[in-house]
């Protein structure tokens, strides 16, 4: 079962690891890994949400999904995204930016190093709203309870989290923009540059954010007419007409799934910005990534269960978190892309274990209920 789910998944990844030691060595070997697991992680909420989403959808839409869905998710997304990013940033051709990529790697790198505040500007703030808009809200599930409550009682306040991030954004840009004059440089007239585009990088999410909300409305209007039709139907004996109904539930279902996965694959791609600017490296480790989001969905479905490590979700988030706060930082200092990548994966693996802990406590406990969880996060240590 494992390895007809992911055997494609473990093909790519051999592959690309392999491609990466050609391209880079060692080194990019592990930026890929590091990438690859990064990518894994954060899209496993994706993941989650597709399977529970796609079990509603006929054999057919499961199928389109699973296909031109993922093609989209893979090569649009992961691949195009990153490319289309840095041709805008650095102020180059997309077919130019890869062409340089390839082929004078120093003057590529000299310009992504030169458009990059811009870029952690964008990135860092979209990943901060993420992350603020996850921690702010109040969840029957607490990873680090200490933390969690007090911040859940903060965010019934409306707007906080835009209130943070644009506080945060502006210092950056103050910070930024003091320094660069201070030590001259390339950057030294850059400081509006990094605000617009973290004012760009906040509009962008609440675009997406806004895109997802719609169809998920178009969804439950047409799950309700649905659920409507076949009241009528059974109450007078006569045939509905659930194909048509059906039908255009599913399409609305295939376009909110579509808008959910660029959503989620929005910060796997800036995150990777954190971690390296090469987007060969990047194509690489996001591409793997973007294949375990496929199959674990696959996974999900054909089980019929949801996975039970609850707090890898909270995990994720809190490395988006880490990594924004990288990002934010990157605009004024270096920071190794190794130490960046493992700041992510340790969170994540602590998150892991964490759930381990706690589906041992709730199996020793006896039962799942709300007091047996209380105990469980205070066994996990948390």
């Amino acid at each position: 079962m494992l390895l007809r789910t992911f055997g494609w998944s473990f093909a790519v990844t051999a592959l690309g690891l392999v491609a990466a030691i050609f391209y880079g060595g060692w080194t990019a070997f592990g930026i890929v890994a590091i990438l690859s697991i990064l990518e894994i992680s954060l899209s496993f909420d994706n993941a989650v949400v597709n399977a529970g989403i796609l079990k509603k959808m006929n054999a057919f839409w499961q199928k389109i999904f699973l296909t031109i869905g993922i093609l989209i998710a893979v090569f649009g997304m992961r691949l195009v995204f990153p490319v289309v990013i840095v041709a805008i940033s650095a102020q180059l051709g997309p077919i130019e930016a890869v062409d340089l990529a390839l082929t004078d790697k120093d003057r590529y790198q000299e310009l992504v190093t030169d458009a990059h505040p811009s870029i952690a500007a964008f990135g860092g703030m979209f990943l901060l709203m993420i992350f603020l808009d996850f921690i702010f809200e109040d969840r029957d599930i607490k990873w680090l309870a200490w933390l969690e409550r007090p911040l859940a009682k903060l965010g019934k306040v409306d707007m906080l989290s835009v209130c943070i991030a644009l506080i945060v954004l502006l210092v950056s840009a103050i910070t930024f923009g003091a320094h660069a004059h201070q030590h001259g440089g390339a950057h030294a007239d850059k400081a509006e540059t990094v605000l617009l585009a973290g004012i760009a990088g906040l509009i962008t999410y609440m675009i997406v954010g806004g895109l997802s909300g719609y169809f998920e409305d178009k969804l439950e209007e047409e799950e309700e007419r649905e659920h409507e039709a076949e009241e009528e139907a059974e109450r007078t004996g006569k045939p509905k007409s659930a194909v048509k109904l059906a039908g255009k539930a599913a399409f609305f279902m295939f376009l909110y799934l579509e808008v959910l996965d660029a959503s989620f694959s929005f910060d796997g791609v800036i995150g990777a910005f954190a971690i390296t600017n090469d987007i060969v490296l990047m194509a690489l480790g996001l591409g793997i990534g973007a294949m375990y989001v496929r199959s674990l969905t696959v996974y999900l479905v054909r089980q019929g269960t949801l996975d039970d490590y609850v707090y890898l979700e909270h995990g994720a988030h809190y490395a988006i978190g880490a990594l924004a706060v990288i990002l934010l930082v990157t605009i004024q200092y270096e920071i190794h892309e190794i130490i960046t990548g493992l700041v992510g994966v340790a969170l994540i693996a602590w998150s892991f274990f964490s759930s381990v802990r706690r589906n041992r406590a709730l199996a020793a406990a006896g039962g799942d209920g709300d007091g047996d969880q209380e105990k469980a996060e205070v066994s996990s240590g948390v």
